[in-house]
């Protein structure tokens, strides 16, 4: 969990205006007494009104509660437009995160910002629906992007051919009805493409190290190397 998203789980859970003790916050966010301790003094040192210490436990005094959200209208916009692309064309726990983030703003919105979101006539429609198996193999993706896990894959090529890759993710791309995934090819020892649509098999492998060369940063500068002598011609 990110710090900024546990200082806020602090302040939530202390709401009720009851005695919590440092060691049940500490075990509810899995963390270290220490960190806690750590957490609550640098709240109450910026302004939030927390009562208490530790070894007694903490109180939070009545009538506070943290700001609503404030968005600009062109905000709220990109916020929907995105959310019902990510439902139409993203993996399966991508499309219920999406559809779940907006109930939550939706509920701490002010009112006439709630109208504005509400407003939006923004869709997006899958003219041919993602099989769920493809919302699925694309969540495991990211995933493993995210992790630095490799993936095994056995891949089709255009033509039909069909390759074992084991393969280092560094990112994925929409191209407004295809997913491909850069990666290191530890077979081609040089950076890929490819198309998720076309991965028959996948398996999640070991994780692997960051390197430098073996980077998403690595893939564009090769990329504009290649690019660089057409563009003088």
């Amino acid at each position: 969990m990110r710090r900024a998203d546990r200082l806020f789980q602090i302040v939530q859970h202390l709401r009720g205006g009851r005695l919590v003790t440092g060691r049940e916050l500490a075990e509810r966010l899995e963390v270290s007494l220490r960190t806690l301790y750590r957490d609550v003094a640098d709240l109450q040192g910026s302004g939030v009104p927390i009562e208490g210490e530790a070894g007694l436990g903490y109180v939070m005094r009545a009538g506070h509660d943290l700001p609503p959200l404030m968005f600009t209208e062109e905000e709220i916009v990109a916020l929907v437009a995105g959310a019902r692309l990510v439902k139409a064309w993203g993996g399966l726990t991508m499309a219920r995160a999406a559809e779940e983030a907006l109930v939550k703003i939706d509920e701490v919105l002010p009112a006439k910002a709630r109208e504005r979101l509400e407003a939006v006539q923004i869709h997006a429609i899958s003219m041919q629906s993602m099989p769920e198996a493809l919302r699925e193999r694309l969540d495991l993706v990211e995933t493993a992007v995210h992790s630095r896990h490799r993936l095994k894959i056995r891949y089709l090529s255009e033509s039909g051919d069909q390759t074992d890759r084991l393969l280092r993710p560094l990112g994925l791309f929409f191209w407004g009805k295809v997913w491909t995934l850069v990666a290191w090819c530890e077979l081609r020892d040089d950076f890929r493409t490819f198309r998720l649509d076309r991965i028959a098999e996948l398996e999640i492998a070991e994780r692997f190290p960051p390197e430098r060369d073996k980077s998403l940063p690595a893939f564009y500068a090769q990329d504009r190397r290649r690019r660089a002598p057409a563009a003088d011609q």
